[in-house]
């Protein structure tokens, strides 16, 4: 299983070193259309190898993902969070009613009684 997982990973890098080198060129990015640059005064541009736009567009994309993915599941870890705060309330309640049960019992008994 673990060699199946390197050949995964290297047929990963491969494809990214191939896409790297296929996709060489620069190209500008600007942070606003370029009227709107003007009217603004924001006329931000970087020049970098394509390929490092479309590799930072697929992380961007995948961190997006993550961080919707989790506040998605918020509620459901709030309601985890919730069954397992009630269910050691219940257990404390049972402890707690099994010790007036056993109170007047000789201490054997009680433990028999509450073992089994």
């Amino acid at each position: 299983m673990r060699y199946i997982r390197y050949a995964f990973w290297a047929g990963v890098g491969i494809v990214l070193i191939v896409v790297a080198l296929a996709n060489r060129g620069e190209v500008t990015l600007n942070l606003l259309p370029a009227t709107l640059a003007d009217l603004l005064g924001l006329g931000y541009s970087v020049t970098l190898p394509l390929f490092l736009v479309i590799l930072g567009g697929v992380v961007a994309g995948l961190l997006i993902g993550f961080v919707w993915e989790w506040l998605r599941e918020h509620r459901f870890r709030a309601e985890k969070a919730r069954a397992e705060r009630e269910l050691r309330q219940t257990q404390r309640e049972i402890r707690r009613l099994k010790g007036k049960q056993a109170e007047g019992k000789d201490e054997v008994l009680a433990l028999l009684d509450e073992n089994g």
